[in-house]
């Protein structure tokens, strides 16, 4: 059985997953690296390549593959998920965000090779490869992702992006759903 074969037999028997549904269907799919390298593309000039590798109602798989740049801060919108890193190393940095303030980082952790991590609903992080080479990460979302909230430190604001944009400040105003002042200067 093909990994996208396996996709579907493990994902698509689920119906308003848990945390621990989703992660451990996400294991138990079991996707490796060499499964996914056709799968990979260039970044262009973005922090990371992103396929679409599975998407229903209730929830959405996606890899990518990352550039030495790293994303912007920001959440999920109303979705919750896993991300396994596949390859490499992974930089992992929390925020607090309280309504529609400045992020505050709580800390950053290093996720290695094999090892999975929890996005909550309405968590703010951003991520980024380490020194160390390639980073490829697998994302599993219940729901899809939509509303997702984009940090921009440096003007102080926020937006909410289209469905077609990724973890870093829209270049195109046609993906600026929502542009968010954010109330309270970097501490």
């Amino acid at each position: 059985m093909n990994y996208k074969e396996r996709i579907e037999k493990v994902l698509g028997k689920l119906q308003q997953p848990s945390t621990k549904q989703l992660k451990d269907a996400l294991l138990e799919a079991n996707i490796q690296l060499e499964e996914l390298v056709p799968e990979l593309g260039n970044s262009k000039g973005k922090p990371y390549f992103r396929k679409l590798l599975f998407k229903n109602d209730q929830l959405e798989l996606l890899v990518m593959n990352w550039s030495k740049l790293e994303c912007a801060p920001h959440d999920h919108g109303n979705s919750f998920g896993w991300i396994q890193v596949i390859n490499g190393t992974a930089i992992n940095t929390v925020y607090e965000v309280k309504d529609d303030t400045f992020p505050k980082e709580l800390f950053t952790e290093y996720q290695k090779q094999g090892q999975s991590f929890f996005a909550p609903k309405k968590g703010v992080h951003k991520m980024s490869v380490s020194d160390e080479g390639r980073l490829v990460t697998l994302h599993l979302y219940s729901p899809p992702i939509t509303g997702m909230k984009v940090y921009n430190l440096e003007k102080c604001a926020a937006c909410i992006v289209s469905d077609d944009c990724g973890a870093w400040w829209p270049e195109n105003t046609r993906q600026m759903v929502k542009q968010i002042k954010l109330k309270n200067m970097k501490q």
